[in-house]
């Protein structure tokens, strides 16, 4: 750990890289105190980097026994989506409409390359996981397109949200296929600069897996 930042900062770092690699379980209760003494930190630290991944929906506190990870619920989907789909939505209209200059040309190039490989792993490994990865990939370079670093950081604080549903999403059957194509569709309007159908294919990319995470949370 760097010695430099404060211990509540190294601490939040610590866990939130857990929570990253899955290190986690979801049906298990952890310790604050074993978890610290596992750190070499007091408590204190500790306490407040957990606090503070609650108020930010990666934990839930359980009072007097410990944390565990947050199982999203209705209302995390909706805002998950209801923020993918503003900043995407925009940023996809606004790859369209400078679809002839070289930056956007090169990014569709890069789009293709991540196409490519999502194809390759649905006719070999079908590893959701590394699907996912890939899909992150494709949408992040959307994002950053815009050069906004407020939008990059308000869609990064929402991208292990946006794995999870990811994951949960492409459980189902026929689900792999669809993304593929959707980015598909995207991808070939923006290329073509098809500045009034864009939004509304974004938008169809948001409301199918978003449906399917609602239906599993009914369940």
């Amino acid at each position: 750990m760097e010695t430099s930042k404060p211990l509540q900062q190294q601490a939040y770092e610590h866990l939130k890289g857990l929570i990253y690699q899955d290190f986690f379980s979801y049906d298990q209760i952890y310790s604050e105190t074993k978890v610290a003494k596992e750190m070499g930190i007091s408590r204190t630290p500790m306490r407040d980097a957990i606090h503070r991944l609650s108020q930010e929906r990666f934990l839930d506190i359980i009072p007097s026994k410990g944390f565990c990870l947050h199982q999203m619920n209705r209302q995390d989907i909706q805002e998950t989506f209801q923020v993918r789909s503003a900043i995407e939505g925009y940023c996809t209209y606004l790859i369209t409409k400078d679809f002839k200059m070289e930056r956007a040309v090169s990014l569709f190039a890069q789009l293709h390359e991540n196409l490519n490989r999502q194809k390759e792993l649905l006719h070999t490994t079908k590893s959701v996981k590394d699907f996912v990865s890939i899909d992150n990939a494709f949408h992040l370079a959307i994002v950053q397109y815009a050069e906004n670093h407020t939008l990059c950081d308000l869609f990064q604080s929402f991208l292990y949200r946006i794995q999870r549903l990811a994951i949960l999403s492409l459980a189902h059957e026929g689900r792999m296929e669809e993304t593929i194509q959707e980015h598909e569709n995207i991808l070939g309007a923006m290329e073509q600069g098809c500045i009034n159908d864009i939004y509304s294919i974004t938008m169809l990319h948001m409301e199918k897996p978003k449906g399917l995470n609602l239906d599993d949370i009914r369940q």
